[in-house]
């Protein structure tokens, strides 16, 4: 199944404009509470992300990372003062994924590929995660991480109108269709506890 192969209008969105006009503006903020943070982080350190070469995409100033990734880290995302201003970063990338889902990295290059709070922007996830399964080494993990919270004009109709367990139904769907096996999800935050829920998926490429 590829991007286009989902329900029609799935993939629209409130704000059709050119994605880097939105981005245009540096927003130096988090876009979680304090304690999604910390299961995000969390979450990251179970699977060993920290400890090879991390691409971290649709990224900004904060990886959330615990510690710097041994091998680097390489941020791409759409705003560069931004992405400048993240202290872990290696190296920035500055690129619309909507635009072009292809990574400019070789295969096998990277350990993990994490992306948090983003996934509900991409208009070709399953492209994008193609490439994500491309880039990792064997043994890599991609980390998919997201909440209820987003910009509703830029994301996808289709993340919109559904609830927390239809949004993790999603985001599992897209690692399959990309190929990725074994895939699991899980809620990282307590249930009912007032605060912004955090949920993972998550994958690894076979050795």
């Amino acid at each position: 199944m590829t991007d286009d192969e989902w329900p029609p209008g799935f993939f629209d969105r409130q704000d059709s404009a050119d994605d880097a006009e939105f981005y245009v503006p540096p927003r130096l903020v988090t876009h979680l509470d304090d304690a999604a943070i910390a299961a995000v982080s969390a979450l990251y350190n179970e699977l060993g992300v920290p400890d090879g070469r991390v691409l971290d995409l649709m990224s900004s100033w904060v990886s959330h990372l615990s510690g710097e990734p041994a091998g680097g880290l390489v941020v791409l995302g759409m705003n560069d003062v931004e992405l400048r201003a993240n202290p872990m970063a290696e190296q920035v990338v500055v690129q619309d994924l909507n635009v072009d889902p292809r990574l400019p990295f070789e295969e096998a290059s990277f350990d993990a590929v994490t992306c948090c709070v983003s996934v509900d922007y991409l208009t070709r996830p399953v492209a994008v995660l193609r490439e994500v399964r491309r880039v990792l080494r064997p043994g890599g993990v991609v980390v998919l991480t997201f909440s209820n919270r987003c910009f509703p004009t830029k994301a996808v109709r289709g993340w919109l109108s559904t609830d927390d367990d239809g949004r993790v139904a999603i985001v599992r769907a897209y690692l399959e269709q990309a190929g990725f096996d074994g895939v699991r999800t899980a809620l990282r935050t307590p249930p009912r506890g007032g605060g912004d829920p955090l949920y993972g998926a998550w994958a690894r490429i076979g050795s």
